[in-house]
């Protein structure tokens, strides 16, 4: 029997063995990845060492921003020797004279006023790298003008993770909780992206890390001259960085939840999309492998749902729930651990529509990954 008849004689089967084959990536990705965040427990230190930091904020017309969260990263409670870099980067409005201000009152704030705008480095690649070359110390923590540390030990608990071998710490940039379906979107997505940088890194295969909680050593940072390799690209001074530098064996994580930042989310669904569609546009310049691994995970769970309810309809429905059932209860011991580790268990409850909207999600966002980058960072 000829190939295509066979394949139009038993068409509802091929759809069930799709279905399953979905099903088994998704399942290897959750217990081969994701499960090594779900069951992660830091490794202890033989000797623990506290280390001289530099904290760099990048910030433009960020006058309100910086009056309420600047303040969280000058009051730490941290003994050794640490500064606060801020780098105001051709901001029009009050920020000068706020950063003055502060600089009152903590002599750890540093101010670098940029008053020209380097033309050929769009983005905020130019700022943050007179920031990192004016930081006095060798490891540096960076965080958003936007941003504020979850606790007084931010800068004690990201330094701490650091140990011998270790020169790059990827750190969890939560978002405010707050009423509305859209702030839980939001969030799902953001854990969603942390359960997948975090246990690929636990995996030796780390690929990205977010600016909103990042610390790296200065060595690492001049090793790879910088961003040069990327610097006609406007993101991507935080994951494109860290998928260049970033190796099995230099690159730890932190999900000390006093490590954690928080930040205000986006107030409006076309706000969020904006952000969103920024950061995908600069996923393309990742490594083969890496881009090889997210977009297969993002395929599967893309088809998922459709093969689940074709194949419910036209093959068997009870061996469709069979399939679905394990999936969600694999799902279900991932998300309840690693949603609990990254402080959003009041999440939990609805990880089931959040695994749908995924489906959404993908047709929405697809498009940026093919866009054209905006030159501008703010």
């Amino acid at each position: 029997m000829h190939l295509p008849k066979l394949l139009l004689l038993h068409w509802q089967l091929i759809l069930f063995v799709l279905l399953s084959a979905a099903t088994l990536i998704q399942l290897f990705y959750h217990l081969f990845f994701f499960s090594r965040l779900a069951f992660y427990k830091p490794a202890l230190k033989s000797i623990s060492q506290t280390h001289p930091v530099s904290v760099i904020i990048c910030a433009r017309d960020e006058a309100e921003n910086l009056a309420i969260n600047l303040p969280g990263a000058l009051v730490q409670e941290y003994k050794t020797t640490h500064e606060v870099i801020v780098v105001n980067d051709n901001s029009y409005d009050d920020s000068k004279y706020v950063l003055e201000e502060f600089q009152r009152q903590f002599k750890q704030l540093q101010v670098r006023e940029l008053t020209q705008e380097a033309r050929m480095i769009p983005g905020k690649k130019f700022p943050l790298s007179i920031g990192i070359r004016a930081a006095k110390y060798e490891i540096v923590l960076l965080t958003d003008a936007d941003c504020v540390p979850a606790s007084e030990h931010w800068i004690s608990s990201m330094q701490n993770a650091y140990h011998d071998d270790t020169e790059i710490v990827l750190g969890y940039g939560a978002y405010h909780k707050k009423k509305g379906f859209l702030n839980k979107l939001i969030r799902w997505e953001t854990y969603h992206s942390a359960l997948q940088y975090m246990s690929y890194a636990l995996a030796g295969i780390p690929y990205m890390g977010v600016g909103r909680n990042l610390s790296y050593k200065k060595l690492v940072f001049a090793r790879h001259k910088g961003f040069s390799a990327h610097n006609n690209v406007p993101g991507g001074d935080d994951d494109l960085f860290i998928n260049a530098a970033a190796t099995k064996n230099n690159t730890r994580i932190n999900i000390d939840q006093e490590s954690f930042t928080m930040s205000r989310p986006a107030e409006n669904w076309a706000q969020w999309r904006r952000q969103k569609q920024r950061h995908y546009t600069t996923s393309r310049f990742y490594k083969p492998l890496h881009k090889f691994l997210l977009a297969l995970y993002a395929f599967s769970q893309f088809v998922f749902y459709p093969l689940l309810i074709v194949s419910a309809i036209f093959y068997n429905w009870e061996y469709t729930l069979i399939v679905f059932g394990i999936k969600l209860l694999i799902q279900g011991i991932i998300f309840y651990k690693t949603l609990n580790k990254l402080g959003e268990k009041d999440l939990f409850g609805l990880f089931l529509f959040f695994d749908m909207w995924m489906f959404v999600y993908y047709l929405i966002f697809a498009p940026a990954l093919i866009k054209k980058p905006k030159q501008s960072w703010k």
